[in-house]
């Protein structure tokens, strides 16, 4: 079984639109909502590919039981800590203009009885575990090194675990040394300190953070495509032309990918390949974390992966 954390889950709105403009009433075309929030994304596309997932984290109010029917409904092994308040929106807009817009609501608060209670489930479920993914921004009233808790028990175990999350959260996380890390390019620039221009210069920032001890570096890298630092190898996966509908849950299909390749044994230039063209095909389709697989599987003949070093 894969475990998938998320601590803060989201009802994701998408709404399209023919243009959005700031200080006027705005009518939207269409709107559709879906269970979200990175780590539920994962699981999602986890499932469409028939793997066998446990979902835990914090859901709260009418929200969170919209998230976890819609899990369940999925065949979702769901334990989650049910806490006061309501789990967040985040609002997506899709503009005619090709400008995308998005609104993140915060959350709720998690208190210290509430964090105790998920901390005793996760060593509950850490047992029945192959695999622990860690997604998305951290609960209101979490520690910053609260991924490190989580990856340093799951050491303990010999568990294997991905982290896809950012800012404090993520330096804090890289300390406790995860097998994978899934940075975006702004993300590993707030890591390092510094601009990164060009794939060389990610590539010595990724290789920066393997030199400290995590396993994989693997950072997406937008319409350029996905770069993977592994045992001081660097590979490099150059996007394909596609039609972009919505970039939303691009990240998360890389990382329930990397999930996928890990759990089969897939080599590092076949898991970068693989998981290009999931992500690929992420955004060619309005709903977030919907893979469809026969542009998955067309995409994957027009993505070359080329060995850096």
């Amino acid at each position: 079984m894969i475990l998938t954390v998320t601590l803060n889950p989201a009802v994701d709105k998408t709404y399209t639109s023919g243009e959005l403009i700031t200080g006027h009433v705005n009518r939207m075309r269409t709107v559709m909502s879906i269970a979200g929030g990175k780590g539920i994304n994962v699981t999602r596309i986890l499932r469409q590919y028939d793997y066998p997932v446990c979902a835990t984290g914090f859901l709260g109010g009418y929200a969170g039981n919209f998230i976890e029917d819609y899990l369940r409904a999925n065949q979702v092994y769901c334990r989650f800590i049910h806490v006061d308040g309501e789990t967040r929106s985040n609002m997506n807009i899709l503009a005619d203009n090709g400008y995308v817009t998005e609104i993140l609501e915060p959350g709720p608060e998690i208190n210290e009885e509430q964090m105790q209670q998920f901390l005793a489930q996760y060593e509950k479920l850490l047992p029945k575990s192959e695999l622990v993914v860690l997604s998305g921004s951290m609960a209101a009233g979490l520690p910053e090194d609260f991924y490190s808790v989580l990856i340093e028990k799951a050491r303990m175990r010999g568990i294997k675990t991905l982290l896809d999350t950012s800012g404090e959260s993520l330096r804090k996380g890289i300390e406790a040394k995860p097998y994978l890390i899934k940075p975006n390019q702004k993300e590993l620039e707030y890591i390092v300190g510094h601009k990164l221009v060009n794939k060389d210069d990610v590539a010595e920032a990724a290789l920066s953070i393997q030199a400290a001890g995590v396993g994989h570096v693997v950072v997406s890298m937008g319409k350029k495509g996905l770069l993977s630092v592994d045992g001081g190898k660097i590979f490099y996966a150059k996007a394909a032309r596609i039609k972009v509908v919505n970039t939303v849950g691009c990240g998360d299909s890389v990382v329930a990918s990397y999930a996928m390749s890990i759990m089969s044994g897939m080599r590092n230039e076949e898991a970068l390949q693989r998981a290009a063209a999931i992500s690929m095909a992420n955004a060619t389709t309005l709903i977030s974390a919907e893979i469809p697989k026969e542009t998955a599987d067309e995409l994957l003949g027009h993505i070359t992966v080329e060995q850096l070093r």
